[in-house]
C-alpha cells in the first residue's frame, strides 16, 4: 500500500513540475516580448522549427535585424543576410503546419530556418516582411 501511495506521489510530483516548468516558459517569453517591443516593428509568439521539435520563441523584427529567442535561446540574423522569405502551409519536410497556422520560412546562405506562426500575426509579417527570393529586391516597409 505505502509503494503504491509512494509511486502515485512521485507521478503527480513530476506532471506538477513539468507543469510548473511549462508555464514559467511561457512566462518568460512574454517577458522576453515586452523587453523587444519598444525597439521593434514587429513582436509575436512563433514556434522555432528545429527538425520535429517546435521551441516557443519570441520572434521580433527591427529594421535591420530579425531575433528569435527564448530563456534558453538568443539568436538572430540581419536582414540583409536573408536570401529568401517565404510563407508556406507546409513545413520543409513536407509535414502540414497545424491548423490556424502559417510557416515563414527563411533562407540565409544555405540554411533554412522555420517558424510558424499564427494564422493572425502572418498578414502584419507578410506586411513587414514581404516574399522575397535570390536577387530580388525586397519591398519591407520602414517602421
Amino acid at each position: 500500500m505505502l509503494a503504491t501511495v509512494t509511486v502515485v506521489g512521485i507521478v503527480v510530483l513530476a506532471f506538477l513540475v513539468w507543469y510548473f516548468l511549462r508555464t514559467r516558459s511561457k512566462d518568460l517569453v512574454t517577458e522576453i516580448m515586452e523587453r523587444r517591443r519598444p525597439s521593434s516593428r514587429l513582436v509575436t509568439r512563433a514556434d522555432y522549427v528545429e527538425g520535429m521539435n517546435h521551441v516557443p520563441v519570441a520572434l521580433s523584427l527591427t529594421n535591420d535585424t530579425v531575433y528569435y529567442e527564448n530563456p534558453d535561446m538568443q539568436a538572430s540574423f540581419e536582414l540583409a543576410r536573408i536570401d529568401d522569405v517565404e510563407y508556406d502551409d507546409e513545413l520543409t519536410t513536407g509535414k502540414s503546419v497545424p491548423a490556424g497556422s502559417r510557416a515563414l520560412r527563411l533562407r540565409s546562405h544555405g540554411s533554412t530556418f522555420e517558424f510558424v506562426l499564427s494564422a493572425a500575426e502572418t498578414p502584419k509579417w507578410e506586411s513587414a516582411l514581404p516574399p522575397k527570393r535570390v536577387g530580388t529586391q525586397s519591398t519591407a516597409k520602414a517602421g
